[in-house]
């Protein structure tokens, strides 16, 4: 079937903060051809290391109001005190082209997403094996002061009860085996029938 042209889907990854959903979803990047990073809008502040328009495009309060009074996202949300937002035009022009997208997000945007696209989301929660590996995890962090290490650990005990409306949960004991387990979830997802675009008529070719 090599010939067969092929929709693309959106793939979120969702986590409490601190599971690991940021560095999974950039080794899938590494390994896997046809699918791309859902680069996000936000208005927080850049941490070492980030680059604008490659980790997100980062955007003043009033210039990120503007993108969702014209109803440029996809999905947006605050979280921490700071806006974040996915750009509708990026994410539905590379499904049409049968490029798959790569989405971390909370479970709000991912409400959001549902309702504008049911038919091309796949849902996938990542937990952590324990709230102490969490709080580990996250006091590790040299970006985080005490008083935000707190309320991310009280914000991450409130994400972990909406894993129940997403389609995939899968425990990051290990990055390598949590990986291996989202590529067999987008590898099956790409042959779903609906989504193979011309299949009506290889199979034509095959009568």
């Amino acid at each position: 079937m090599s010939n067969n042209i092929r929709r693309g889907f959106v793939l979120v990854i969702s986590s409490p903060s601190g599971a690991g959903k940021t560095t999974i979803c950039k080794k899938i990047i590494e390994d896997v051809d046809g699918i791309d990073l859902s680069v996000s809008v936000t208005t927080r502040q850049k941490r070492k290391g980030e680059i604008n328009g490659k980790d997100y495009f980062f955007r003043s309060d009033k210039e990120f109001k503007t993108l969702e009074k014209n109803e440029e996202f996809l999905e947006n949300a605050n979280v921490f005190g700071f806006s974040y937002g996915t750009l509708k035009k990026e994410v539905v022009s590379k499904i049409e082209k049968g490029i798959d997208i790569i989405v971390d997000i909370d479970w709000q945007g991912t409400r959001q997403i549902q309702k504008y696209i049911p038919n091309d989301i796949v849902k996938v929660f990542i937990l952590p094996p324990s709230i102490k590996e969490l709080e580990n995890r996250l006091g590790k962090r040299a970006s985080e002061d005490k008083e935000n290490f707190l309320k991310r650990m009280s914000e991450a005990r409130k994400e972990i009860s909406h894993y129940i409306e997403y389609d995939f949960v899968i425990i990051n004991n290990e990055i390598e085996k949590a990986v291996s387990q989202i590529k067999s979830i987008l590898f099956s997802e790409r042959l779903r029938r609906y989504r193979q675009l011309n299949l009506n008529k290889l199979i034509d070719n095959l009568k």
